[in-house]
């Protein structure tokens, strides 16, 4: 492994310039602070390399920051927990390693980030890249807002091929991007250099974080989704899942994922790697050069891998980043906006409320089978969102209101909800996005159809719905505990308190007499 130093540098494909500041007057430049918002993670994080790079050659200090948005397109208990416990660990490891103060904001980010760079005099902000339009925005604001002499960079740090490198354009297909991103992945697929210390430290101290109160404030705020506890945040639990010796996806299932993967009976094919990659706990870069090992041993599992974390990603990246209207009809294909359409008032068989369709009572048992996995689980298997998707399509009365209603169901209980991938799955299902017209058929139009016999061809159905029906009863059970935990403590307390408050009256009666 390289060390960070000054020949070993970010590659300028991968960073680009949102703002140029001016020169300092005096000739000195201050700080470097990276704002950091998709990719949460030390280790192989080319934002952070750059910023540090950045702050070594100009010898300042340099100062980690992330912003909380407490509603950040309806984030629940499940994600933001999940998010926090894992900046926890973040901040510890950054601050005891490398000596990088870690500051936490909470509100708008268009105020918060530029303030601290106007109080720090920072003359560089390094950001990570997100293709989302809210945030995007929020970057344009930012540029806006801060001192002309301040310069804003953006770097890649999410996918292997920088998007704006891979293509300039909306790409239509899997079949159109592939060939220009495996065109450029011998030189970005390429191992990350260790990281050093910045040169100079921050000479101001950093507020402690209470991380407990932080935690338990939006827990109780998105009680309506509660956490799961199948899988571990941080980057440490990501590496376990990639690698690990008990039940790592590459060290001990890898050989069962091209066969398995598409079955939802058979849950333990896949990586499991979603929550981790979602909130960038661990790099897909990372992902692809261990996989990429072992492809002596396991050609077919590990291409089949790597065109699911590289070129199905990276084509939704590209979807939203080009497509600013990635959730809605507006962002469908002439033809099959016009199928849709064309078919909107066809006589549907059922029709079910949100409400109904959330509480998984429709008459269709896979299919609720399937939103409860969802609902309990924090994440359904991805041959069921399919399924899934294209069912809510056939039950609700328009095309809008059946996408609408698929993405607020994905992003309140997906623990990776909120991301390009799912943006694009829903719109695949429902708007042919990626896909081709298929034959003609009521309410569906040219969309490709699936329905329940198919899905008994493919998988045993009665065995996938027995493995929801025991989640969600471990779940339910789970929950009961820990209410009961907490109505014990509350009357626990409660009994101390009447204690403590029975001795000062004693204590007063006993003065008075």
């Amino acid at each position: 492994m390289a060390s960070l130093n000054t020949t070993m540098s970010v590659q300028s494909g991968r960073i680009r310039t949102l703002k140029q500041g001016s020169p300092q007057l005096d000739g000195v430049g201050g700080p470097v602070v990276y704002w950091m918002f998709r990719d949460q993670r030390m280790k192989d994080n080319w934002a952070l390399i750059h910023a540090l790079r950045q702050a070594n050659k100009a010898n300042v200090p340099v100062a980690v920051v992330f912003n909380l948005f407490d509603q950040f397109l309806g984030a629940k208990a499940r994600h933001l927990g999940f998010m926090l416990r894992g900046l926890r660990q973040f901040s510890q490891e950054i601050e005891q390693a490398l000596q990088i103060p870690f500051f936490l904001f909470r509100g708008e980010a268009e105020e918060n980030v530029p303030n601290f760079i106007r109080e720090c005099g920072a003359s560089l902000l390094v950001t990570d890249f997100s293709p989302l339009r809210q945030v995007r925005k929020c970057k344009e604001e930012i540029c806006k807002r801060v001192n002309d002499s301040v310069t804003i960079h953006e770097v890649d740090a999410h996918n292997i091929v920088p998007l704006w490198v891979t293509s300039d354009k909306l790409e239509y297909s899997a079949r159109t991007i592939r060939g220009k991103i495996n065109k450029r992945l011998s030189e970005y697929l390429i191992d990350f250099p260790s990281i050093e210390p910045p040169s100079r430290k921050w000479d101001t101290k950093n507020e402690l974080i209470d991380w407990d109160s932080l935690i338990a404030d939006v827990l109780r705020r998105g009680a309506d989704v509660p956490e799961i506890h199948w899988c571990e945040p941080g980057e440490n639990a990501a590496m376990q899942v990639l690698m690990g010796s008990e039940n790592g996806f590459l060290t001990k299932r890898l050989k069962t994922y091209t066969g398995d993967r598409n079955d939802p009976a058979k849950p333990s094919a896949l990586s499991g790697l979603s929550p981790y990659l979602h909130f960038g706990q661990i790099s897909a870069q990372r992902c692809a050069l261990e996989a990429r090992k072992l492809r002596h041993s396991c050609p077919q599992a590990v291409d089949t891998f790597l065109e699911e974390l590289i070129v199905r990603r990276e084509l939704a990246d590209n979807f939203c980043f080009y497509q600013p209207h990635y959730d809605s009809l507006q962002g469908a294909w002439e033809w099959a906006r016009k199928t849709l359409l064309d078919h909107a008032k066809d006589k549907r068989e059922h029709i079910y409320s949100r409400d109904q369709l959330e509480k998984a009572q429709t008459t269709d048992h896979l299919w609720n089978a399937s939103q409860l996995e969802m609902v309990y689980h924090g994440k359904m298997h991805g041959f069921m969102r399919m399924y899934w998707a294209k069912k809510i399509l056939e039950w609700t009365r328009a095309p809008e209101e059946a996408l609408e209603t698929s993405i607020y169901l994905n992003d309140k209980y997906e623990i990776d909800g909120r991301d390009p991938n799912g943006y694009v799955g829903c719109m695949w299902s429902i708007c042919g996005v990626h896909d081709q017209g298929w034959r003609e058929r009521p309410i569906f139009g040219k969309i490709r159809y699936m329905n329940f016999e198919g899905c008994k061809r493919k998988f045993d159905v009665d065995k996938y719905i027995v493995y929801v029906n025991k989640l969600v009863g471990g779940q339910k059970k789970r929950r009961a505990e820990n209410l009961l935990s907490e109505k014990e403590k509350t009357k626990a307390l409660f009994i101390l308190y009447s204690l403590i408050a029975g001795l000062f009256l004693s204590q007063d009666v006993y003065l008075t007499r």
